[in-house]
């Protein structure tokens, strides 16, 4: 059967279906920076969509509406964890500064699932490296790849 004179339906019902972006089982812990990168996805995506419906851009719609569906809902069930003062453990929020067994430092702030940007120095609560250093103190050593380093700083 020829398509040439079947009216393709138009608005927002014409965006294709997207598989939904997965969301994490662990709890929404984040940062007030981390909240602020949410509240700012959510903004930017809210700005595209509707550039997107108004170009009739009906696959750009569809992956803009898709996320935004994932920072809302990441919005909704965000806990923000306070900043607090530095502390004689390592906890949500910390900075901590290792030293590995060849004499490198290296730096890593613990942050939630969203924020986190290892090249930048910022690990999610939940990577392995994290997960070892939680409730850590200086003079601990953790596992750091095939090797250990020891924490030397907890700010």
């Amino acid at each position: 059967m020829s398509r040439a004179f079947v009216k393709e339906p138009d608005g927002p019902e014409a965006e294709p279906e997207l598989p939904e972006l997965a969301i994490s089982t662990h709890r929404n812990l984040v940062t007030s920076a981390g909240l602020a990168q949410i509240d700012t996805q959510q903004r930017r995506l809210r700005e595209l969509l509707s550039a997107a419906r108004a170009a009739a851009d009906h696959g750009a719609a569809a992956r803009h509406a898709r996320d935004l569906r994932y920072w809302d809902q990441r919005r909704s069930t965000a806990e923000v964890v306070p900043d607090a003062p530095a502390a004689a453990r390592v906890r949500f929020g910390s900075r901590v500064v290792l030293q590995t067994t060849d004499g490198r430092t290296v730096a890593f702030r613990i942050v939630g699932e969203d924020e986190s940007a290892p090249a930048e120095g910022r690990i999610s609560y939940v990577a392995p490296l994290a997960a070892a250093m939680l409730g850590a103190e200086v003079g601990e050593t953790v596992p750091l790849g095939d090797s250990k380093a020891e924490i030397i700083e907890i700010a």
